[in-house]
């Protein structure tokens, strides 16, 4: 259920107008997920700006896309994992590596599973992850360095994710030929 209006930046004034502005900008569009942290201007300022500082991180665009995917899935957001889908697709991140996130299997590019697997544990354990989650990750030629940008994008991913649990935040139309769904249990 949504909680929180969707606002529509032809009535929107001052922060609102331009978080909207923003994204209408950058994407084309007002995804429905700007629209709704729009209710709270700064909360779509911050997420813009982690967003633009974790694009200069030192990952490949692939890397970035399965960074996005692995928190969000692990958090289970139905509506960042979807919208994540088609801005992976439309960066040819292979289908086979999405679809692997998105169905909580492994995936078969051993550099890119040791970033998924990283990435996910880092969320499940808040941050507590062990000796051996750094080891992989370390041993698949990431760096020490790296470990931090992927708290940046877990930062970045955390404000989408729960502005999306709180608000219930309707899939765009843009994004629901990749609709995604929590699994059950």
């Amino acid at each position: 259920m949504n909680t929180f209006p969707v606002l529509d930046i032809n009535s929107s004034e001052g922060g609102a107008k331009r978080v909207m502005n923003n994204a209408l900008q950058a994407y084309g569009f007002v995804p429905n997920l700007t629209a709704v942290m729009a209710n709270a201007p700064l909360l779509g300022e911050a997420y813009q700006a982690l967003g633009g500082l974790f694009e200069k991180t030192s990952f490949s665009s692939d890397e970035k896309q399965v960074i996005y995917l692995s928190i969000s899935a692990e958090n289970g957001c139905d509506y960042c994992v979807s919208a994540h889908s088609v801005i992976a697709d439309m960066n040819q991140l292979p289908e086979p590596v999405t679809e692997a996130i998105r169905n909580g299997q492994p995936i078969d590019d051993p550099r890119l599973e040791a970033l998924r697997s990283f990435t996910q544990h880092l969320v499940r354990e808040r941050g507590w992850v062990s000796d051996d989650d750094r080891s992989a990750f370390m041993d698949a030629g990431f760096t020490e360095s790296q470990i931090l940008e992927v708290v940046l994008g877990v930062g970045m991913k955390t404000l989408s994710n729960y502005t999306n649990h709180i608000a219930g935040t309707p899939l765009d139309e843009a994004f629901a030929h990749r609709r995604w769904a929590k699994p059950v249990g």
